[in-house]
């Protein structure tokens, strides 16, 4: 262990130099900053928590989506989500509920790294483009632009993770399931479904992440009525957590009627976008697997907020979501009006 002099009002004491890096490293920990805001460092943080958010969360609900899309590609045998449940547990078993775990965890992984990671980058390059321009705007195209990079990532994963899903006899994951689908169909296989999962996942992110900064700041200036570094770390991931449920279900019925034709495309129960919608019915389009969805996305998307904002916490970083206005200079225009 090295040793330090340490000079004293009377002297020189010892002082073990080890303890420099222990209170470094005690600080880094606490609440002390890896790296500034802004910085290559910040979206790396903010790209490893998105990925390891939305790997976690999408893994755990891999039941309820075996369910969501046997009734999506099934819609006769599967008129129920407790018919769903208890026709696949009697015929393939317990196992069944977790088909596609794979490609749910590695797919959902890679799209969150990129949604979280270059939304919060896009969100900077726009805002600097135009420090007084519309702050709503901002958020739809930092969302859009993040999306479309990580709905081009997601998509081979989620052609493989549908289709394992719903025909238990194709393949048991990514594994055997990705050289099938590339030797029998090619990268069109792969990427059949792009064009329907960007018209589910675009509009959904552009509403999540609109409905989540707007929530953020509603929460802030109009019920808590503090600014953010003011709050606990509690309150602000209480925060974190309202404003997610609030995006997550409000998204989800937004994109319902894409992730119908994503489930129809993918399982060869039609051809084309066209095609699908009109087997489908343009009222079931909106209706079909949508209370299972709401299920689905609402606690996930909190869930995917919370660890988010969680891995930022713990590397001395801001929770998310923008404030419009200072509180206090809020406050301060009230008692002059006054």
């Amino acid at each position: 262990m090295g040793l330090r002099r340490k000079k004293q009002s009377g002297g020189f004491s010892v002082e073990p130099q080890n303890s420099l890096y222990l209170n470094m490293s005690s600080s880094s920990l606490i609440g002390g900053k890896v790296c500034e805001e802004f910085t290559p460092g910040y979206y790396g943080i903010c790209t490893i928590g998105g990925m390891l958010s939305a790997g976690t969360t999408h893994l755990a609900i891999t039941p309820l989506d075996v369910l969501k899309v046997n009734m999506q590609v099934h819609p006769i045998k599967y008129s129920s989500i407790s018919t769903c449940f208890t026709t696949l547990l009697r015929e393939q078993g317990p196992s069944a509920f977790w088909r596609g775990w794979t490609g749910k965890f590695f797919g959902y992984g890679v799209q969150g790294a990129c949604r979280f990671g270059l939304y919060e980058y896009f969100k900077k390059v726009y805002s600097n483009l135009r420090v007084d321009q519309n702050k709503s705007l901002v958020f739809f195209v930092s969302s859009a632009s993040a999306e479309v990079i990580a709905n081009v990532a997601l998509c081979p994963f989620e052609a493989i993770k549908v289709r394992v899903q719903a025909q238990p006899h194709f393949a048991k994951g990514l594994t055997d399931g990705f050289p099938r689908i590339y030797a029998s169909e090619g990268i069109h296989g792969l990427y059949r479904g792009l064009i329907p999962l960007l018209g589910r996942n675009l509009p959904f992110s552009i509403v999540m992440f609109s409905t989540f900064e707007h929530t953020v700041n509603f929460l802030y200036r109009n019920i808590i009525q503090k600014r953010k570094e003011q709050c606990s770390r509690a309150q602000q991931l209480g925060v974190t957590c309202l404003a997610g449920y609030a995006a997550g279900s409000i998204g989800s019925i937004i994109s319902n009627p894409a992730d119908n034709i994503v489930a129809s495309l993918n399982n060869k129960k039609a051809s084309s976008v066209k095609l699908a919608v009109k087997k489908i019915g343009f009222l079931n389009l909106f209706t079909r697997s949508l209370p299972i969805r709401i299920m689905l996305v609402g606690p996930v998307v909190t869930l995917q907020w919370l660890f988010y904002d969680t891995i930022k916490i713990f590397s001395g970083l801001p929770t998310s979501g923008h404030v419009s206005k200072d509180i206090e200079e809020d406050k301060m225009a009230e008692s002059h009006s006054r």
